[in-house]
Protein backbone atom coordinates (compact mmCIF):
# COMPACT_ATOMS: atom_id res chain seq x y z
CA UNK A 1 0.00 0.00 0.00
CA UNK A 2 0.93 3.44 -0.57
CA UNK A 3 -0.48 6.93 0.54
CA UNK A 4 -0.44 9.26 -2.62
CA UNK A 5 -2.78 12.65 -3.40
CA UNK A 6 -4.72 14.75 -1.19
CA UNK A 7 -5.85 13.73 2.12
CA UNK A 8 -3.75 10.76 2.11
CA UNK A 9 -5.11 8.76 0.26
CA UNK A 10 -3.87 4.67 0.22
CA UNK A 11 -3.59 2.94 -3.01
CA UNK A 12 -2.82 -0.46 -3.07
CA UNK A 13 -2.21 -0.96 -6.94
CA UNK A 14 0.81 0.10 -8.72
CA UNK A 15 -0.51 1.09 -11.95
CA UNK A 16 -2.61 3.44 -10.14
CA UNK A 17 -0.93 4.66 -7.92
CA UNK A 18 2.02 5.50 -10.81
CA UNK A 19 -0.91 7.09 -13.16
CA UNK A 20 -2.07 9.49 -10.28
CA UNK A 21 1.27 10.52 -9.47
CA UNK A 22 2.47 11.05 -12.88
CA UNK A 23 -0.99 13.14 -13.43
CA UNK A 24 -0.82 15.40 -10.83
CA UNK A 25 2.69 16.11 -11.48
CA UNK A 26 1.38 16.72 -15.23
CA UNK A 27 -1.37 18.93 -13.64
CA UNK A 28 0.86 21.09 -11.62
CA UNK A 29 3.00 21.80 -14.68
CA UNK A 30 -0.07 22.66 -16.81
CA UNK A 31 -1.18 24.77 -13.76
CA UNK A 32 2.60 26.72 -13.65
CA UNK A 33 1.93 27.37 -17.66
CA UNK A 34 -1.48 28.30 -17.21
CA UNK A 35 -0.39 31.04 -14.56
CA UNK A 36 2.35 32.42 -16.35
CA UNK A 37 2.42 35.95 -18.17
CA UNK A 38 4.06 38.27 -19.90
CA UNK A 39 3.88 40.73 -17.15
CA UNK A 40 5.94 39.17 -14.14
CA UNK A 41 4.10 40.92 -11.35
CA UNK A 42 0.68 38.85 -13.00
CA UNK A 43 2.73 35.67 -13.03
CA UNK A 44 3.54 36.49 -9.64
CA UNK A 45 0.02 37.36 -8.22
CA UNK A 46 -1.53 33.90 -10.26
CA UNK A 47 1.03 31.76 -8.93
CA UNK A 48 0.78 32.81 -5.11
CA UNK A 49 -2.03 30.56 -4.00
CA UNK A 50 -1.27 27.79 -6.39
CA UNK A 51 2.66 27.68 -4.83
CA UNK A 52 1.61 28.08 -1.51
CA UNK A 53 0.01 24.18 -1.75
CA UNK A 54 -3.21 22.88 -1.71
CA UNK A 55 -4.85 19.36 -1.74
CA UNK A 56 -5.40 18.92 -5.37
CA UNK A 57 -8.42 17.18 -4.60
CA UNK A 58 -10.30 18.29 -7.85
CA UNK A 59 -7.86 17.41 -10.01
CA UNK A 60 -7.36 13.60 -8.37
CA UNK A 61 -10.79 13.35 -8.92
CA UNK A 62 -10.38 13.86 -12.77
CA UNK A 63 -7.47 11.42 -12.42
CA UNK A 64 -9.88 8.65 -10.64
CA UNK A 65 -12.52 9.36 -12.98
CA UNK A 66 -10.61 8.98 -16.03
CA UNK A 67 -9.79 5.05 -14.84
CA UNK A 68 -13.34 4.32 -16.39
CA UNK A 69 -12.43 4.73 -19.86
CA UNK A 70 -8.73 5.80 -21.66
CA UNK A 71 -6.79 7.45 -18.51
CA UNK A 72 -4.01 8.72 -21.36
CA UNK A 73 -6.71 10.35 -23.76
CA UNK A 74 -5.12 13.42 -24.22
CA UNK A 75 -7.99 15.80 -23.13
CA UNK A 76 -7.82 14.77 -19.09
CA UNK A 77 -4.68 16.64 -17.74
CA UNK A 78 -6.12 19.88 -19.39
CA UNK A 79 -9.39 19.18 -17.69
CA UNK A 80 -7.94 18.78 -14.43
CA UNK A 81 -6.01 22.26 -14.76
CA UNK A 82 -9.28 23.85 -15.59
CA UNK A 83 -10.75 22.66 -12.42
CA UNK A 84 -7.93 23.69 -10.19
CA UNK A 85 -7.96 26.68 -11.74
CA UNK A 86 -11.39 27.70 -11.36
CA UNK A 87 -10.96 26.17 -7.67
CA UNK A 88 -7.81 28.71 -7.55
CA UNK A 89 -9.82 31.58 -8.93
CA UNK A 90 -12.62 31.51 -6.57
CA UNK A 91 -10.03 31.30 -3.66
CA UNK A 92 -9.23 35.10 -4.20
CA UNK A 93 -12.33 36.05 -4.38
CA UNK A 94 -13.62 34.94 -1.65
CA UNK A 95 -10.41 36.04 0.27
CA UNK A 96 -12.04 39.53 -0.29
CA UNK A 97 -15.61 38.72 0.29
CA UNK A 98 -14.28 37.12 3.66
CA UNK A 99 -11.88 40.48 4.23
CA UNK A 100 -9.30 36.91 4.95
CA UNK A 101 -5.80 37.71 5.96
CA UNK A 102 -4.68 34.39 5.49
CA UNK A 103 -4.77 31.61 3.01
CA UNK A 104 -2.75 27.89 2.66
CA UNK A 105 -0.79 29.30 6.00
CA UNK A 106 0.47 32.54 3.54
CA UNK A 107 -0.65 36.31 3.37
CA UNK A 108 -4.08 36.64 1.05
CA UNK A 109 -4.06 37.95 -2.08
CA UNK A 110 -6.03 41.12 -0.76
CA UNK A 111 -3.93 41.40 2.52
CA UNK A 112 -0.46 41.11 0.37
CA UNK A 113 -1.22 43.62 -2.69
CA UNK A 114 -5.17 45.26 -2.60
CA UNK A 115 -8.74 44.02 -3.14
CA UNK A 116 -8.25 45.13 -6.21
CA UNK A 117 -5.48 42.99 -7.00
CA UNK A 118 -6.80 39.78 -5.89
CA UNK A 119 -9.70 40.20 -7.49
CA UNK A 120 -8.70 40.94 -11.02
CA UNK A 121 -5.79 37.77 -10.78
CA UNK A 122 -8.99 35.70 -10.21
CA UNK A 123 -10.16 36.92 -13.56
CA UNK A 124 -7.01 36.31 -14.81
CA UNK A 125 -7.38 32.63 -13.50
CA UNK A 126 -10.92 32.49 -14.74
CA UNK A 127 -9.81 33.65 -18.16
CA UNK A 128 -7.00 30.73 -18.49
CA UNK A 129 -9.60 28.25 -17.10
CA UNK A 130 -11.54 29.37 -19.76
CA UNK A 131 -9.02 29.58 -22.51
CA UNK A 132 -8.25 25.67 -21.80
CA UNK A 133 -11.55 25.18 -21.58
CA UNK A 134 -12.17 25.84 -25.40
CA UNK A 135 -10.19 23.52 -26.48
CA UNK A 136 -12.49 20.31 -24.47
CA UNK A 137 -15.52 20.57 -27.04
CA UNK A 138 -18.75 22.76 -26.36
CA UNK A 139 -20.16 19.91 -24.01
CA UNK A 140 -17.05 20.48 -21.70
CA UNK A 141 -17.95 24.24 -21.98
CA UNK A 142 -21.74 23.94 -21.23
CA UNK A 143 -21.19 21.31 -17.82
CA UNK A 144 -18.21 24.17 -16.79
CA UNK A 145 -21.01 26.74 -17.48
CA UNK A 146 -23.71 25.50 -15.23
CA UNK A 147 -21.46 24.53 -12.77
CA UNK A 148 -20.17 28.21 -12.35
CA UNK A 149 -23.25 29.55 -12.16
CA UNK A 150 -23.78 27.12 -9.52
CA UNK A 151 -21.21 28.43 -7.87
CA UNK A 152 -21.61 32.00 -8.44
CA UNK A 153 -25.61 31.44 -7.08
CA UNK A 154 -24.21 29.67 -3.45
CA UNK A 155 -21.97 32.25 -3.19
CA UNK A 156 -25.05 34.74 -3.24
CA UNK A 157 -26.62 32.72 -1.09
CA UNK A 158 -23.75 32.85 1.55
CA UNK A 159 -24.16 36.40 1.44
CA UNK A 160 -27.74 37.41 1.72
CA UNK A 161 -28.45 34.45 3.90
CA UNK A 162 -31.52 32.68 4.36
CA UNK A 163 -34.82 34.50 3.77
CA UNK A 164 -38.20 33.56 4.52
CA UNK A 165 -37.93 31.69 7.89
CA UNK A 166 -36.01 28.59 6.01
CA UNK A 167 -34.18 26.48 8.36
CA UNK A 168 -30.07 27.58 8.33
CA UNK A 169 -29.12 24.50 7.67
CA UNK A 170 -30.69 23.43 4.77
CA UNK A 171 -30.30 27.25 4.00
CA UNK A 172 -26.55 26.31 4.60
CA UNK A 173 -26.29 22.73 2.80
CA UNK A 174 -27.48 24.85 -0.26
CA UNK A 175 -24.71 26.91 -0.06
CA UNK A 176 -22.32 24.30 0.30
CA UNK A 177 -24.07 22.59 -3.17
CA UNK A 178 -23.27 25.72 -5.03
CA UNK A 179 -19.73 26.66 -3.55
CA UNK A 180 -18.42 23.30 -3.01
CA UNK A 181 -20.32 20.30 -4.70
CA UNK A 182 -20.50 22.34 -8.26
CA UNK A 183 -16.97 22.08 -9.01
CA UNK A 184 -16.15 18.84 -7.08
CA UNK A 185 -18.91 16.87 -9.39
CA UNK A 186 -17.83 18.51 -13.11
CA UNK A 187 -14.39 17.43 -11.52
CA UNK A 188 -15.52 13.17 -11.33
CA UNK A 189 -17.68 13.84 -14.79
CA UNK A 190 -14.73 15.59 -16.41
CA UNK A 191 -12.67 12.61 -15.65
CA UNK A 192 -15.06 9.99 -17.09
CA UNK A 193 -16.38 12.67 -20.16
CA UNK A 194 -12.41 13.32 -20.85
CA UNK A 195 -11.72 9.51 -21.21
CA UNK A 196 -14.49 8.55 -23.14
CA UNK A 197 -16.26 6.28 -20.45
CA UNK A 198 -20.23 5.25 -21.06
CA UNK A 199 -22.26 7.88 -20.31
CA UNK A 200 -24.03 5.81 -17.11
CA UNK A 201 -20.15 6.59 -15.88
CA UNK A 202 -20.13 9.93 -16.42
CA UNK A 203 -23.82 10.43 -14.48
CA UNK A 204 -22.10 7.98 -11.60
CA UNK A 205 -19.00 9.88 -11.03
CA UNK A 206 -20.97 13.23 -11.38
CA UNK A 207 -22.89 12.42 -8.21
CA UNK A 208 -20.20 10.64 -6.34
CA UNK A 209 -18.35 14.28 -6.63
CA UNK A 210 -21.52 15.95 -5.52
CA UNK A 211 -22.09 14.30 -2.38
CA UNK A 212 -18.18 13.73 -1.33
CA UNK A 213 -18.02 17.83 -1.87
CA UNK A 214 -20.55 17.81 0.83
CA UNK A 215 -18.69 15.52 2.82
CA UNK A 216 -15.60 17.42 1.73
CA UNK A 217 -16.89 20.61 3.36
CA UNK A 218 -18.35 19.29 6.24
CA UNK A 219 -15.28 18.31 7.43
CA UNK A 220 -13.33 21.14 7.19
CA UNK A 221 -15.97 22.69 9.30
CA UNK A 222 -15.52 20.49 11.83
CA UNK A 223 -11.99 20.50 11.93
CA UNK A 224 -11.94 24.43 12.53
CA UNK A 225 -13.64 23.68 15.98
CA UNK A 226 -11.72 20.11 16.79
CA UNK A 227 -8.80 20.32 15.46
CA UNK A 228 -5.38 21.38 17.81
CA UNK A 229 -3.23 21.89 14.42
CA UNK A 230 -2.86 23.55 11.07
CA UNK A 231 -5.27 22.25 8.70
CA UNK A 232 -5.69 23.57 5.50
CA UNK A 233 -3.57 26.76 5.99
CA UNK A 234 -5.89 27.66 8.55
CA UNK A 235 -5.46 27.72 12.45
CA UNK A 236 -8.08 26.08 14.24
CA UNK A 237 -11.21 28.24 14.93
CA UNK A 238 -10.73 30.47 11.98
CA UNK A 239 -14.09 30.62 10.90
CA UNK A 240 -15.50 30.83 14.37
CA UNK A 241 -13.39 34.41 14.79
CA UNK A 242 -14.03 35.66 11.63
CA UNK A 243 -17.90 34.80 12.74
CA UNK A 244 -18.58 32.38 9.83
CA UNK A 245 -21.55 30.17 10.37
CA UNK A 246 -20.22 26.63 9.97
CA UNK A 247 -22.41 23.42 10.15
CA UNK A 248 -20.94 23.14 14.00
CA UNK A 249 -22.31 26.27 15.18
CA UNK A 250 -25.83 26.15 12.96
CA UNK A 251 -26.70 22.75 15.29
CA UNK A 252 -25.97 24.43 18.77
CA UNK A 253 -27.76 27.26 17.45
CA UNK A 254 -31.09 24.94 16.45
CA UNK A 255 -30.23 22.98 19.78
CA UNK A 256 -30.47 25.99 21.68
CA UNK A 257 -33.42 27.45 19.60
CA UNK A 258 -35.20 23.49 20.57
CA UNK A 259 -34.30 23.46 24.12
CA UNK A 260 -36.55 26.44 24.98
CA UNK A 261 -37.09 26.63 28.75
CA UNK A 262 -34.33 23.52 29.28
CA UNK A 263 -31.34 25.78 28.25
CA UNK A 264 -28.45 24.98 30.57
CA UNK A 265 -26.39 27.61 31.83
CA UNK A 266 -23.28 26.50 29.29
CA UNK A 267 -25.48 26.57 26.25
CA UNK A 268 -26.78 29.94 27.02
CA UNK A 269 -23.03 31.35 27.12
CA UNK A 270 -22.04 29.33 23.89
CA UNK A 271 -24.60 31.11 22.63
CA UNK A 272 -24.17 34.64 24.11
CA UNK A 273 -20.25 34.09 22.78
CA UNK A 274 -21.19 33.32 19.30
CA UNK A 275 -23.69 35.97 19.11
CA UNK A 276 -20.70 38.29 20.28
CA UNK A 277 -17.50 39.59 18.87
CA UNK A 278 -15.05 36.89 18.91
CA UNK A 279 -11.93 38.40 17.94
CA UNK A 280 -10.89 38.88 21.55
CA UNK A 281 -8.53 36.07 21.85
CA UNK A 282 -9.95 35.43 25.52
CA UNK A 283 -13.60 34.84 24.40
CA UNK A 284 -12.62 33.21 21.29
CA UNK A 285 -10.91 30.40 23.35
CA UNK A 286 -14.12 30.66 25.44
CA UNK A 287 -16.03 29.33 22.34
CA UNK A 288 -13.74 27.24 21.11
CA UNK A 289 -13.58 24.95 24.06
CA UNK A 290 -17.58 25.45 24.60
CA UNK A 291 -17.82 24.07 20.81
CA UNK A 292 -15.71 21.04 21.63
CA UNK A 293 -17.27 19.51 24.17
CA UNK A 294 -20.72 20.40 22.98
CA UNK A 295 -23.04 17.61 21.30
CA UNK A 296 -23.29 19.72 18.19
CA UNK A 297 -19.72 18.88 17.20
CA UNK A 298 -20.73 15.18 17.40
CA UNK A 299 -23.48 16.02 15.02
CA UNK A 300 -21.66 17.58 12.45
CA UNK A 301 -19.54 14.62 12.10
CA UNK A 302 -22.22 12.34 11.82
CA UNK A 303 -23.35 14.26 8.98
CA UNK A 304 -20.09 14.22 7.32
CA UNK A 305 -20.04 10.81 7.67
CA UNK A 306 -23.54 10.63 6.09
CA UNK A 307 -22.94 12.64 2.75
CA UNK A 308 -19.60 10.23 2.84
CA UNK A 309 -21.82 7.33 2.70
CA UNK A 310 -23.94 8.46 0.50
CA UNK A 311 -21.27 8.75 -2.17
CA UNK A 312 -19.93 5.81 -1.68
CA UNK A 313 -23.11 4.10 -2.23
CA UNK A 314 -23.35 6.38 -5.70
CA UNK A 315 -20.38 3.96 -6.63
CA UNK A 316 -22.21 0.94 -6.15
CA UNK A 317 -22.96 0.18 -9.83
CA UNK A 318 -19.63 0.69 -11.02
CA UNK A 319 -17.02 -2.20 -11.81
CA UNK A 320 -14.99 -3.44 -8.89
CA UNK A 321 -11.54 -2.09 -10.22
CA UNK A 322 -8.54 -0.40 -8.32
CA UNK A 323 -10.22 2.90 -9.24
CA UNK A 324 -13.17 2.56 -7.88
CA UNK A 325 -11.66 1.02 -4.09
CA UNK A 326 -10.06 4.52 -4.68
CA UNK A 327 -12.78 6.16 -4.81
CA UNK A 328 -14.07 4.56 -2.36
CA UNK A 329 -10.83 5.75 -0.06
CA UNK A 330 -11.36 8.95 -0.18
CA UNK A 331 -14.59 8.65 1.58
CA UNK A 332 -12.86 6.82 4.85
CA UNK A 333 -10.54 9.36 4.24
CA UNK A 334 -12.19 12.61 4.17
CA UNK A 335 -14.18 11.13 7.64
CA UNK A 336 -10.60 9.79 9.25
CA UNK A 337 -10.30 13.89 8.80
CA UNK A 338 -12.96 15.00 11.47
CA UNK A 339 -12.35 11.74 13.77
Amino acid sequence: MTVVGPLGLSVWDEALEAFIQNGLAAVEEGLLEATKSDVPFITEAARHLLQAGGKRFRPLLVMLGAQFGDPYAPRVVPAAVVVELTHLATLYHDDVMDEADVRRGVPSANARWANSVAVLTGDFLFSRASHILADLGPEAVRVQAESFERLVTGQIMETIGPRDGRDAIDHYLEVIAGKTSSLMSVSGRFGAMMSGADQSVVSILAQFGERIGTAFQLADDVLDIASDRHESGKTPGTDLREGIPTLPVLHVRRWYMQAAGSVSATDRRLNQLLDGDLTDDALHAEALELLRGHPALEQARRDTVRYADEARAALAPLPETPAKHALAGLCDAVVHRTA
